[in-house]
C-alpha cells in the first residue's frame, strides 16, 4: 500500500523541520507539511478534511508538534480511519528513523513504536552525560 507522512504544526514549525529532515534524508514527496495559522483566514477543519480525502487510499501518517493541542486534536478526529497513524510531539531524531524505514516495513504500527522508542534515546541532557562519561573514565 502507498504511505504518506504528513507533518502538521502550529506555526511554521512543519515546514522548518520537513527542511532539516530533506537536508538529512534527501527529498521525497512521500513527506509534506501543513503549517497551520498563517493566516487570519486558515481554515483547520478543512485543511484537515482536504488531507484526510486527498490520501484516503493511503496509509497516512500524521505527525503533530503539540499533543492536544488544537492541530493535534483537529486530526484526532479522524483516528478511527484505517490505515490512519496519529503521532504527537514532532521532533527530527523521530522523523529520520520514521522517513528511512517506513516504506520497507510491514506493520507500519509496530515500526513507528520502535522509531518513538529509538528516538527518545537521542534527547539527552548533554551536561548530565558528559559528567556521567567523566566519571566513568576516572575508574
Amino acid at each position: 500500500m502507498n504511505r504518506k507522512i504528513i507533518l502538521a504544526s502550529h506555526g511554521k514549525f512543519a515546514s522548518g523541520i520537513l527542511s532539516s529532515l530533506q537536508l538529512i534524508c534527501g527529498t521525497t514527496d512521500k513527506v509534506t507539511a501543513l503549517d497551520c495559522y498563517l493566516t487570519e483566514a486558515f481554515d483547520l477543519t478543512k485543511a484537515v478534511s482536504e488531507i484526510i480525502q486527498e490520501n484516503e487510499n493511503k496509509e497516512l501518517v500524521i505527525v503533530t508538534d503539540l499533543f492536544g493541542g488544537s492541530v493535534n486534536n483537529e486530526f484526532l478526529h479522524h483516528i478511527q480511519q484505517p490505515n490512519y497513524y496519529l503521532v504527537a510531539g514532532m521532533n527530527l531524531p523521530f522523523l529520520i528513523e520514521l522517513v528511512t524505514g517506513f516504506e520497507q516495513v510491514e506493520s507500519l504500527s509496530e515500526f513507528i513504536q520502535q522509531a518513538l522508542e529509538t528516538s527518545k534515546q537521542s534527547i539527552q541532557f548533554c551536561n548530565q552525560t558528559f559528567e556521567q562519561e567523566i566519571a566513568e573514565e576516572d575508574f
